[in-house]
């Protein structure tokens, strides 16, 4: 069985589709990302020879992503600590490879793209640094879920109940309860192959309060997903989802709001969604033990999470939300429709607990599959 695609990865995807990336070579790359205002980045490589020359290695997932990344968060960093270097690394820094890198004592990585999730898998396995809030201060982050002690996230996306307007009418699916409702909302329903998220869209539409959900009642959520397994289509990928709704396969489904943007663009609104009970997710850093930058990852994570400016940019880039409180009001009109963390938009939503999932997700996700699959 594939592997469901993480978020970060379908972030490269949903760029390369955005510019035709697959048929550019790296010049033309180059050139698209010039035209949009990006930079490039130092490739990934063996650190600086130069012992005047600090350097911090930032990992993310490649592409187009990685050279935003170092545009929006990279330079400024590099700008006001003059001597210090963010080298972009776009290995894609999974939690088995730092889990690796950390056991066999040969650390390159400084800062990693990683999930909730993970920051709470990984650090309770002590193969991060705990995150150092006098440096990380946490008046940048959002009160709840964006914290945690071996992650910070200085971005966030959202999964939502996308839908086909075209047939249902002036009376649309307004909650994951009309999600069950075959009856008076006929067709397909799309879910993730990958119960992260998805288990808390089924316990919602079963009516657990938002404020009720944690601890999750597994075996609850996996019963409402049998209601509903014969009339349910999954994807592995966000392109898979996009696909499913475009052709009429589904006519509503759990989807990333960057691919809901998307849709909605395409078919000028017929393909549209609601940010009620949507699933707001952190786009958690975490710093593998003993990386050589040292505390500088942690004043690079510090000015990630406090640079709203840059967050905004990321927005307009990727997609990708703010979470520095001050940036809402800095998101141009347009895209408040498209941010997860609006104020009106953040309202409506479940945070996910990270340090649920990160406790739980291997085997909530086995016992999510195995419900599909029997």
């Amino acid at each position: 069985m594939t592997e469901s695609q993480s978020f970060q990865e379908d972030c490269l995807d949903l760029l390369d589709e955005k510019t035709g990336r697959v048929a550019m070579d790296r010049r033309r790359v180059l050139k698209v990302l010039a035209a949009l205002g990006v930079t490039a980045t130092v490739p990934a490589g063996i650190r600086a020879a130069n012992a005047q020359v600090k350097q911090i290695v930032f990992v993310n997932w490649g592409g187009i992503a990685n050279e935003a990344f170092g545009r929006f968060y990279g330079k400024p960093f590099e700008d006001k600590n003059p001597g210090v270097k963010v080298v972009m690394d776009s290995s894609g820094p999974s939690a088995g490879k730092i889990r690796t890198m950390v056991e066999s004592k040969h650390v390159t990585w400084d800062i990693c793209d990683s999930s909730a999730s993970s920051s709470i898998l990984l650090g309770g396995q002590s193969l991060l640094e705990p995150i150092d809030y006098s440096i990380v201060d946490k008046a940048n982050l959002p009160p709840k879920g964006f914290a945690y002690p071996h992650g910070a996230a200085p971005y966030s996306f959202s999964s939502v109940l996308l839908y086909d307007a075209s047939k249902f009418g002036a009376n649309p699916p307004k909650t994951w309860a009309d999600f069950l409702d075959l009856q008076k909302f006929p067709g397909k329903r799309m879910l993730r192959r990958d119960a992260l998220a998805t288990l808390d869209a089924l316990l919602m539409a079963d009516g657990v309060p938002m404020d009720k959900l944690y601890p999750l009642d597994t075996k609850r959520a996996l019963n409402v997903l049998r209601k509903i397994k014969k009339d349910a289509v999954y994807w592995n990928s966000g392109s898979e989802s996009e696909q499913l709704m475009r052709t009429g396969e589904a006519s509503m489904g759990f989807i990333w709001n960057t691919r809901a943007k998307v849709l909605h663009e395409e078919t000028k609104g017929r393909l549209t969604w609601t940010w009620n009970q949507g699933v707001l997710q952190a786009g958690i850093f975490v710093i593998p033990k003993g990386n050589p930058a040292g505390a500088l990852a942690q004043r690079l994570l510090a000015s990630m999470c406090a640079n709203a400016e840059a967050q905004v940019g990321l927005l307009e880039f990727l997609g990708n939300g703010p979470t520095n409180p001050k940036a809402a009001a800095s998101v141009p009109p347009a895209l408040r429709r498209y941010n997860p963390t609006d104020p009106e938009n953040l309202r409506q939503q479940l945070i996910l607990d990270g340090e649920w999932w990160g406790k739980n997700y291997a085997q909530a996700n086995q016992d999510y599959l195995d419900a599909i699959s029997s």
